[in-house]
């Protein structure tokens, strides 16, 4: 179950980045909730919203030459320099807000950086992955990372709703700083890769043709282009994140406790369902209908939070989004890694960065301003709705997809575009 773990390089930066992460998603929920103490309440649902925004323009604006950066240059060393410059920002709005913050206007300006410095970590952080450990241990780090990012999600927010009820939402900020140093202290303790484990850093590459080599390369294979769509899809109608403090406050009427377990409820179904895939992922045969059936249940699930009035019911659906979230998420990144040449993983994962990524945080935008027009509950079942017809969609156009197994593609119906298919395959 552990085998991923027993190579040291995995295991000192899976342990960093817990710790990381940890404190990642504290401050992601301080934010929202500190954001939504600061503006009035007919102004909340749009200041809120405006969260995901911030975060998302960076990430367009860098992901392609992210993605070139991380294939260009050593991942470990460009990690440390993203880091390093997270956790500066982080203490500096610690130290703003320590120093009595009245205005929003900063925390969407260091959120903004701070994302933009994030844009460049994560191509590299996730393209570094497979260097770490022996092609046929890769579904069990990837399912290791899972579980580690979703216990880190449950970790976070908790503990983050109660720093802020107990000591304010200051100490979030100046906590999640000093996680950072974990993953730094990791990177500089790795032994360094031999030279068989990735494609050598070349700085030569960091050119617009590159850049557009990786892109082309996402939208001729099939596989990796419908799981990126359903992963932007899914997340950018079913996002109710954002709303949650407004679910929290004026729907379920929990206070800042209840919302810290709010936000941490899908990472708590996640990790449960993290701990499962870890012994099963390699007996899925049917992985393309078992991802949509996953994307499906996420939809339906969000529907069902929209409409609960209790605090336990709205709890369990949430985790269930997570739960989901997490089958969808195995299948999607095994897919991506498996498919892709590590020369060009980095750029991969750079224009993947904007489908799950921006799926998400114009998904906060489009909830925010949905539900300053009808409300929140209108907000949130309407986005899972969606999420359901766009899973539909993607399902009935992409025949690879639904015919993807354990060892790679089904043989397709005669009648199917076998060229497509073979764009997409394993190897």
């Amino acid at each position: 179950m552990l085998v991923a773990l027993t190579h040291r390089n995995f295991r000192l930066l899976w342990i960093g980045l817990f710790v990381s992460f940890s404190g990642t998603f504290m401050q992601s929920a301080a934010v929202l909730w500190h954001v939504s103490v600061l503006v009035p309440a007919d102004k909340r649902a749009i200041a809120l919203g405006l969260v995901g925004l911030v975060r998302i323009v960076p990430v367009i604006l860098f992901s392609l030459i992210s993605g070139v950066a991380a294939d260009a240059f050593d991942r470990r060393r460009l990690m440390l320099i993203t880091q390093t410059i997270m956790a500066a920002l982080a203490g500096v709005l610690g130290l703003l807000t320590f120093r009595g913050l009245t205005a929003v206007w900063p925390i969407y300006l260091l959120t903004a950086v701070s994302a933009a410095a994030g844009a460049f970590d994560l191509p590299a952080r996730q393209a570094l992955t497979p260097n770490l450990v022996p092609r046929e241990h890769l579904p069990n780090a990837i399912t290791l990372n899972s579980i580690m990012l979703q216990s880190a999600s449950v970790a976070g927010p908790a503990l983050g709703g109660l720093v802020v009820a107990v000591r304010g939402v200051g100490w979030v900020y100046v906590i999640n700083a000093l996680s950072f140093l974990f993953v730094i202290g990791a990177l500089l303790l790795m032994d360094p890769p031999r030279r068989d484990e990735t494609a050598p850093a070349d700085r030569s590459n960091f050119t617009v043709a590159a850049a557009l080599e990786g892109l082309g390369f996402v939208f001729r294979a099939p596989l990796i282009r419908s799981t990126m769509l359903l992963d932007f899809f899914a997340t950018f109608f079913s996002s109710a994140t954002a709303l949650l403090p407004i679910f929290a406050q004026d729907i379920l009427h929990v206070g800042a406790r209840g919302y810290g377990w709010l936000y941490a409820a899908p990472a708590a179904g996640a990790l449960v369902t993290s701990a499962i895939m870890i012994r099963i992922v390699d007996w899925i045969d049917h992985r393309g209908e078992v991802l949509i059936g996953a994307v499906a249940l996420y939809g339906a699930a969000t529907v069902a939070f929209g409409v609960s009035r209790v605090f336990w019911i709205s709890f369990l659906c949430l985790a269930a989004t997570g739960a989901a979230d997490t089958v969808s998420m195995t299948f999607r990144n095994l897919i991506r890694q498996l498919e892709t040449p590590d020369r060009l993983r980095g750029r991969m994962m750079g224009v993947n960065m904007v489908f799950f990524i921006g799926g998400p945080q114009l998904g906060e935008l489009e909830a925010g301003l949905v539900a300053n027009w009808l409300g929140a509950v209108t907000s949130v079942v309407t986005g899972g709705l969606g999420c359901l017809v766009a899973t539909a969609w993607i399902g009935a156009i992409t025949p690879a997809l639904r015919a993807y197994r354990r060892q790679g593609l089904a043989e397709l119906p005669v009648e199917e575009d076998r060229s497509e298919a073979r764009a997409g395959e394993p190897g």
